[in-house]
């Protein structure tokens, strides 16, 4: 893939600073720059920014103010709102622990980002494969290892899926 260029990784740092946590009034309110999605998350979690690969630091740091609103992505902070596509879910999960009650999950993620579930009852099983929800409306998807390793510690019969 392309490396940034220098506009581009400075564009990048700008939108970094501006991170911080949003209220919900602040989710609504800010406005979108642009119909035109700036980011792009594909299948194997890798990101991309107008194209070109996104390095993981940068992705890490983005997937922190990533929300999913009405089926559509978004990264929002207090002054600005920037849509995202993807392709099936936003977060790769390659890692879990099970906490002392059987529904809490703590996961972690192909771009080293850590969540805490606590009820994975809502997952989603699929021909795809297994969906966990996160937060601010997100969803994680367990690679094939992790899948493999979540099959064998789980009998899912016994966490009363609805």
């Amino acid at each position: 893939m392309d490396k940034l260029t220098k506009s581009e990784q400075y564009t990048l740092e700008q939108l970094a600073l501006n991170i911080a946590s949003p209220t919900s009034a602040v989710l609504r309110e800010a406005p979108l720059c642009s119909e035109v999605a700036l980011f792009n998350i594909q299948v194997t979690g890798d990101w991309q920014y107008q194209g070109t690969a996104l390095p993981v630091k940068f992705a890490k740091l983005f997937a922190g103010i990533l929300h999913c609103i009405e089926d559509e992505h978004f990264l929002i902070t207090p002054v600005e709102k920037v849509r995202v596509t993807v392709a099936d879910v936003p977060l790769v999960i390659v890692d879990f622990e099970r906490g002392p009650d059987p529904a809490y999950l703590q996961v972690k993620t192909s771009i080293d980002t850590e969540h805490q579930i606590l009820d994975i009852s809502p997952m989603k099983l699929t021909d795809f494969g297994i969906y966990l929800p996160l937060e601010r409306g997100l969803w994680g998807k367990l690679s094939r290892a992790c899948y493999y390793n979540f099959v064998n510690e789980f009998n899912l019969s016994d966490l009363e899926l609805s």
